[in-house]
């Protein structure tokens, strides 16, 4: 219990703390709206290391020299933990924003510091409003900001991965960016395995071959998802291999 009440803390004082540093952020907006994105993500990809460190977390990460490092990308993922998200997000190379769900809009703060690492925020209830954060994701990549989301739409109690969506995938189909599989593997050991207590474990966070919509054939670029989900499911069969 002790990490666990650590980790709280570390994001409490985060948030709280946090609260003068958005003001500082927004006045360094008016003149270097760049410099301060690339210091928000900095900032926060600190605190999520510390978070991994504090929980005992040893992670493996393969292939992420393979992600290109100047031009935006579509992360695409399998998902057991809420952890997942500070695996991935400390190793992003530059300004990447998190498909959420739109139940995250009603923490105070915690909202405010997501809108400004650019997260997108989804309502799986109002399928226009979907469409609409499709849009501003693929507005987004144009911009030069990565998006990265887990399609199976919530979190696998079990491990084993869920069909993915289709419909997010459009990101990378309407603008021709690189699709950047990821395979984690044991995430939910850390938490979710034997909640509220966080244990020590490993971790294996790959990064696949980027995947091109325009170099597929039609039939893998019509369900681009279930293609993504297979090169996503070899990685996490090498992994058990291994």
């Amino acid at each position: 219990m002790i990490r666990f009440i650590l980790v709280c803390l570390i994001l409490l004082l985060y948030l709280i703390l946090g609260i003068p540093v958005l003001l500082i952020e927004w006045v360094i907006s008016r003149w270097n709206p760049h410099f301060r994105d690339v210091s928000c993500l900095r900032m926060v990809q600190t605190t999520f290391k510390l978070i991994l460190w504090v929980s005992g977390t040893k992670v493996t990460y393969i292939g992420r020299e393979q992600v290109p490092k100047d031009k935006a990308v579509l992360y695409i993922g399998n998902h057991c933990s809420y952890f997942d998200i500070l695996l991935t997000y400390s190793q992003c190379p530059g300004l990447t924003g998190y498909v959420a769900k739109s139940e995250m809009l009603r923490y105070p703060l915690l909202r405010d510091w997501m809108k400004r690492l650019y997260c997108l925020f989804l309502d799986r209830t109002d399928i226009r409003a979907g469409m609409q954060m499709i849009l501003t994701g693929i507005d987004y990549i144009k911009k030069g900001i990565s998006i990265c989301i887990f399609p199976e739409g919530t979190r696998s109690k079990d491990g084993k991965m869920q069909p993915f969506k289709e419909g997010s995938m459009k990101m990378a189909s309407k603008t021709g960016c690189a699709i950047i599989p990821i395979a984690i593997s044991n995430s939910a050991e850390i938490l979710e395995n034997h909640f509220p207590k966080i244990r020590p474990c490993r971790v294996i966070v790959e990064y696949g071959a980027p995947i091109y919509p325009k170099e597929l054939t039609k039939e893998e670029q019509k369900f681009l998802g279930a293609y993504t989900q297979r090169k996503i499911q070899e990685m996490l069969d090498e992994h058990e291999i291994a």
